[in-house]
């Protein structure tokens, strides 16, 4: 039998779940999965159902990889590893999604209850849908698919479903590649349905380094009306934002594969600082978001950060503290012709008639981790960038459109 014939086969079998990817959807949007670190109880009874329902459509292979965590009831973290076996002639691939969600935000922001689906048309509601139950059931769907027609894929076919990815992955996959080095290999296709563009034809491949400062300034209060008995702190830290705009300048290189394909330097969250109007503060702060293009080191973006400071704080007669509150330097990109990349691309043609975009992004995602150990990774899926909005949503046809890709991809030989 044909691959051309095997994926109309595929295909005919996930158009049949329409029904199945809301009612999968209802059950898992119910469970409540916020982490510990969030308020919530944590990943548990979704992990269940999920296990029960791999158990239900038969997998060759089904291993926990649990994080301790004293503080859930369970006292871990579930992580759960299951795969069918292939044919042997094709890489093993990998879909990599997390079963934990961010809490709701304001209820007043939402048309409908978060943890109850709501159906309209062929949209449905509810906190989780799009991040990340949307990759976890397109997952769940070629797997099913493929066990429900026969079909073997080429090379064994599993899922990676984690806890912990909205609060920083130290119970899921960070635990996962620690404590089961040998489950991956630099051959692998590794998919992260947890990104991409309503196209569904973006495949991020890169992502910037990132780094969050905060600046402190300190001058001297002193009572408006009498301000040369004082030092503004915030005129000064004023001044400072407009200088640190020259990072642009310093670090113009551009890299087209990356949206924007600039490093990007802006000053974002300002604390409060004295409560009334006519009083010159002698303290504030702000902060910087910094998202830097990986050739460009980290180092010399902090060093030309505090050569700013130090220049405005001599110029104001202030002082200017420099403090890090986040850092991650990129990982090294997925190359845009991996076999990753490569599978993705002939999926996308397959499925949607148009080309995949290797691309690169700013934010920071969970395949950092895997590139970082030299597993070559992709993020990709159909989506509407609503997560951790209030009404999220995902669409019903990008959700089975996600799931023959998932499984065309499965089928494919090297």
């Amino acid at each position: 039998m044909g691959e051309d014939s095997r994926f109309s086969r595929l295909c005919a079998q996930i158009d049949s779940y329409r029904e199945e990817v809301v009612r999968l959807h209802r059950a898992l949007t119910g469970f409540r999965a916020i982490g510990p670190s969030n308020g919530g109880p944590g990943e548990w009874p979704k992990a269940r159902f999920v296990r029960d329902y791999l158990e239900q459509v038969g997998v060759d292979g089904l291993q926990e990889v649990n994080a301790p965590d004293s503080r859930v009831p369970e006292g871990s973290r579930p992580n759960l590893v299951a795969w069918i076996k292939g044919a042997g002639v094709g890489r093993r691939v990998w879909v990599m999604a997390h079963l934990d969600v961010v809490p709701p935000g304001d209820l007043s922001l939402w048309k409908t209850d978060p943890f109850e689906v709501v159906v309209e048309g062929e949209r449905i509601y509810g906190r989780g849908v799009e991040d990340n139950q949307h990759g976890v059931v397109a997952g769940l769907l070629a797997l099913k698919a493929l066990r429900e027609t026969g079909i073997t894929p080429a090379g064994d076919f599993g899922l990676v479903l984690v806890a912990d990815e909205e609060t920083g992955n130290e119970y899921g996959i960070a635990h996962v590649l620690q404590a089961a080095p040998d489950l991956f290999s630099p051959e692998d296709v590794i998919i992260v349905p947890d990104a991409g563009n309503p196209e569904g034809t973006m495949i991020e491949v890169a992502e910037k380094s990132i780094l969050w400062v905060r600046f402190r300034t300190k001058g001297k209060q002193c009572h408006a009306s009498t301000p040369d008995q004082g030092k503004n702190a915030f005129v000064a830290a004023s001044h400072l934002v407009v200088e640190l705009r020259e990072l642009y300048r310093r670090f113009d290189r551009t890299d087209p594969v990356y949206d924007p394909p600039t490093s990007t330097f802006e000053a974002t969250k300002k604390d409060a600082n004295v409560p009334n109007i006519n009083t010159i503060p002698g303290e504030d702060v702000f902060c910087l978001d910094c998202r830097v293009l990986p050739e460009l080191p980290l180092d010399d973006v902090l060093a030309a950060i505090e050569e700013l400071a130090a220049r405005v704080a001599a110029a104001q007669g202030v002082t200017i503290d420099v403090e890090i509150v986040q850092r991650h330097d990129a990982a090294p990109a997925t190359a845009t012709d991996a076999p990753v990349v490569l599978a993705l691309a002939r999926g996308i043609a397959a499925v949607h008639g148009r080309p995949g975009q290797p691309m690169g992004i700013g934010g920071g995602t969970v395949a950092a981790f895997f590139r970082g150990r030299g597993y070559p990774a992709a993020v990709w899926g159909t989506i509407h960038e609503t997560c951790h909005q209030p009404n999220e949503f995902t669409d019903l046809p990008n959700q089975l459109a996600d799931a023959k890709i998932l499984a065309h991809v499965a089928i494919q030989g090297d």
